[in-house]
């Protein structure tokens, strides 16, 4: 009777679990849709993907395939300067930015000090402030800034951040969602740690760097892939303070393909190129992605 029972919870249970997963595949082969449709016409000539538009080929690899499209992108624009641009402008981003906000947001969690929650709160604030409302004033500023160049092998003084990597950089290092995720979760982890370590002699930083980061993980890469979202994304703050072509980064070069007649195909390969690094992201940070963002809501 009891063995019985058993394999009737376990039927149930594998039902339940069979009605969950239906909806959620067809809920993910939705959203895949677009993906697939850029992956595929950009094996396809212009002709035919207007042709295939209106019907399931557009999203099926059939009639005349091949790699064209991406010897065109490869002739059109200098993508392996775009793409380093932008691949040594997110890496700094991110890197730098998980070294800021985590110590800014280790400083507002787990050091005692007057007028914390004050600041946290003017931080927060400024997540309803768009960024469209401050770039003009930030152009102004940036154009104003102190720098050091390289000038026929002569290190130099010169005025103006505009046409650098700086300028596509330092702005966007601290990020009040990064500060704010960091502090819930540091929040989370017992004080009674700190005490121990402060006990034993360790400063801050030791218990920072040897305590607090390795066990924080989830929050790092959760924002890791929030950081290097935008960043890969960027296209109006490069468009505004950078007009050398050796700097601009892969979504500025976007430009490049709708001038005079637009070659659908070469778009497509376009895109398809500087969407690999992003499914490639969240792929590696996955799990780690949805454990942070699930453990987040949990104390607020």
């Amino acid at each position: 009777m009891a063995g019985k029972k058993s394999l009737d919870m376990r039927a149930a249970k594998r039902r339940r679990t069979i009605l969950l997963y239906i909806p959620m595949t067809l809920l993910a082969i939705t959203f895949m849709f677009p993906l697939i449709f850029m992956f595929v016409s950009s094996l396809k000539p212009d002709a035919q993907i207007l042709a295939d538009v209106d019907s399931i080929n557009a999203f099926l690899p059939v009639g005349d395939i091949s790699f064209a499209n991406y010897g065109g992108v490869f002739e059109r624009v200098p993508f392996a300067r775009f793409l380093f641009n932008s691949v040594f402008v997110t890496v700094l981003i991110v890197g730098l930015g998980l070294l800021v906000n985590s110590m800014a947001g280790f400083a507002l969690s787990r050091m005692e000090w007057s007028g914390r929650k004050l600041v946290l709160s003017l931080i927060i604030a400024t997540l309803i402030v768009p960024f469209e409302t401050i770039a003009v004033p930030m152009v102004y500023w940036v154009s104003k800034l102190p720098t050091l160049v390289w000038e026929n092998g002569i290190l130099k003084y010169d005025i103006g951040w505009l046409n650098s990597y700086e300028v596509m950089i330092v702005p966007f290092i601290a990020n009040a969602f990064s500060i704010f995720l960091f502090t819930q979760n540091f929040s989370t982890i017992p004080p009674s740690i700190d005490e121990a370590a402060r006990i034993d002699g360790a400063g801050w930083f030791t218990i920072y760097a040897r305590i607090i980061v390795p066990l924080s993980g989830p929050v790092f890469a959760t924002v890791a892939i929030l950081t290097f979202l935008p960043a890969w994304n960027a296209y109006l703050w490069p468009l505004m303070v950078v007009q050398q072509e050796s700097l601009r980064p892969v979504m500025v070069g976007m430009q490049y393909f709708f001038q005079l007649n637009t070659a659908w195909g070469e778009v497509m390969a376009y895109t398809s190129l500087i969407t690999l690094p992003v499914l490639i992201m969240f792929l590696v940070f996955q799990r780690a992605f949805v454990s942070s963002i699930a453990a987040s809501g949990v104390k607020g």
